[in-house]
C-alpha cells in the first residue's frame, strides 16, 4: 500500500470516528424514554400562564422533568389557558 492511500485510509477512518462520537454525544443528551408530564405539572404551569409568568412555569416544567430550556418553553407556550 502507497503511502498516499494509507493517508487517505487513515483520513477517513478518523473522519468516520469523529462522526460516531458526536453521534453518541448528541444521542446521550436527549434520552427518549422521559415520563410525561403529570396532570398536576400541567395544572400548575397553566396557571401560572394564565398569570403571565411564563418564565416560572418554564423553569417548574424544567426541575420536574429534566426538559431542556427549549423543550420546556415550547411545552408551556402550546398549553391551552382555557380547559374544556
Amino acid at each position: 500500500m502507497s503511502t498516499t492511500a494509507l493517508i487517505a485510509l487513515t483520513g477517513v477512518v478518523t473522519a468516520g470516528a469523529i462522526w460516531l462520537i458526536v453521534l453518541a454525544a448528541r444521542l446521550t443528551r436527549r434520552p427518549r424514554n422521559r415520563p410525561a408530564p403529570s396532570a398536576d405539572l400541567v395544572d400548575q404551569a397553566l396557571e401560572m400562564k394564565a398569570l403571565g409568568q411564563l418564565q416560572e412555569a418554564v423553569f417548574l416544567v424544567r426541575g420536574e422533568t429534566g426538559m431542556s430550556h427549549r423543550a420546556a418553553a415550547r411545552f408551556v407556550r402550546r398549553l391551552r389557558t382555557t380547559r374544556r
